[in-house]
């Protein structure tokens, strides 16, 4: 991974790409007043949120590793499985179809016994936050759902035609929605409590009530929008893969430090959402 000075390029990515994108706005004529009042009326974009919000110094490469490593594994199981729709659906879109499939593909959630012990690992790694990891995995949580992997995609979109460019941010938007039906899906009826639930302590912030079950947490929404979204961006720029792998780490491991997930959420949201990105390229025609 290119590092410039001991800082990612991908972190140092986001902020450019952002401060270029107001630059652009600034230097834009504004001529049609109507045009100029409808686009102030309109929601900021991504590129926009993260300027307003830029990102702060994220975790290290140390940190990331072992939850890198474990998202990376479900990609020849997710090839594989994702090989036996194709043998049997071809590349015809029925998103209908592909939810029920792939939802089963997903592995039952871990015993108890298992779901205890990474519970503990999560304590631990709570009981070492410092104020800066709390920034950065604050940061990777509001941005890591949508907004970091459509600015990623706007990069891709300024070398290549408007037509294509825009046909692939439909194809990301897809995608990412995908991620999510099946992800809440699958979360609302394997009903595994996140766990900030199963221990309030870890964030009392969220003022969890006593007996209180949800927020459920597998698979990760984040995981599957993640691995979904880098499964899609790779294919498009296959020199750019190892940038988005590194910044899925880092969206993931901040679910471990902020005690949103354990690592088998992750992982089963990751092989999802895989799955996703395989299905999504191939119904386009990638």
């Amino acid at each position: 991974m290119t590092i410039l000075r001991g800082i990612k390029w991908p972190y140092v990515l986001i902020a450019l790409l952002a401060a270029a994108a107001a630059v652009v706005g600034l230097l834009r004529p504004q001529s049609v007043t109507a045009s100029t009042s409808a686009a102030a009326k309109k929601k900021p974009g991504a590129t926009e949120r993260i300027k307003q919000n830029p990102p702060p110094k994220l975790f290290t490469d140390a940190e990331i590793a072992t939850i890198g490593k474990d998202a990376a594994a479900q990609r020849k199981k997710a090839d594989a499985l994702f090989a036996q729709w194709k043998s049997t659906h071809g590349i015809a879109r029925d998103d209908k179809a592909f939810a029920v499939w792939a939802a089963k593909q997903v592995p039952a959630p871990p015993a108890a016994a298992r779901r205890t012990a990474e519970l503990r690992q999560v304590q631990k790694l709570a009981r070492t936050r410092t104020p800066a990891g709390t920034k950065a995995a604050t940061w990777l949580e509001l941005n890591g759902k949508k907004d970091i992997w459509k600015l990623y995609l706007h990069d891709q979109r300024e070398l290549i035609p408007a037509q294509q460019g825009e046909a692939e941010k439909l194809q990301l938007k897809s995608a990412l929605k995908l991620a999510k039906t099946i992800s809440d899906r699958l979360a609302a009826k394997d009903k595994q409590s996140a766990p900030f639930v199963l221990d309030p302590s870890l964030r009392p912030e969220k003022h969890i009530k006593p007996g209180a079950k949800g927020p459920y947490s597998y698979p990760s929404r984040h995981a599957t929008r993640s691995a979904a979204a880098v499964t899609f961006l790779s294919a498009l720029s296959p020199h750019r893969a190892a940038d988005y792998e590194w910044m899925r780490a880092e969206v993931l491991y901040s679910r471990l430090y902020m005690a949103g997930h354990v690592t088998d959420d992750l992982t089963a949201g990751t092989l999802l959402g895989d799955l996703i990105g395989d299905y999504e390229l191939a119904v386009d025609g990638h």
